[in-house]
């Protein structure tokens, strides 16, 4: 429906109680100028995760990568290629999400000031090898890495794998 021909209130009303409502999760692949990923040890759970976090609502993902990184690391970025879209599957009691990851570039390492990072939530940064991704990220997230650096087009991906089993 468009601007100008609204769906009526109480249509919009239900299909908004009746749809699935998925949770988008927005993030970013930083590298440092030896290709180390940036990656977050998070407070409240055990695993790494790369920077960012999950879209508010009327919030798009790259506004919520922005958002998410100024907040949490005191870093301004910019989200920039779309690298994959990867659905998750229901994952440790979470329902299912869609994860939109974006590029954001190289950054110096210097940039990032821990007395800046939101304490509550980033516990510490680091710049970790790929090949060393799987010793602290959950499964999932290291095949979303790599595939994201493994194409040169937008990956979609369905828990970090090609739907088709090939290239994503």
């Amino acid at each position: 429906m468009s601007e100008q021909n609204p769906a009526p209130p109480d249509f919009t009303a239900m299909l908004n109680e009746r749809l699935p409502r998925k949770r988008a999760i927005a993030q970013g692949l930083a590298r440092d100028g030896e290709g180390h990923v940036l990656v977050c040890e998070l407070t409240y759970k055990r695993e790494w995760d790369l920077p960012g976090g999950v879209v508010d609502p009327r919030e798009s993902p790259a506004t919520c990568l922005e958002r998410e990184v100024r907040e949490e690391l005191g870093l301004e970025v910019r989200a920039g290629a779309l690298l994959a879209v990867n659905w998750l599957p229901p994952y440790k009691g979470w329902d299912d999400a869609v994860l939109f990851l974006f590029d954001l570039g190289v950054l110096d390492p210097a940039t990032l000031d821990p007395s800046r990072f939101l304490a509550r939530e980033i516990r510490a940064v680091h710049w970790a090898p790929v090949p060393a991704l799987g010793d602290h990220m959950a499964p999932y997230a290291v095949r979303l890495v790599k595939a994201a650096l493994g194409t040169e087009h937008t990956a979609y991906l369905e828990d970090g794998r090609p739907r088709d089993g090939g290239r994503g």
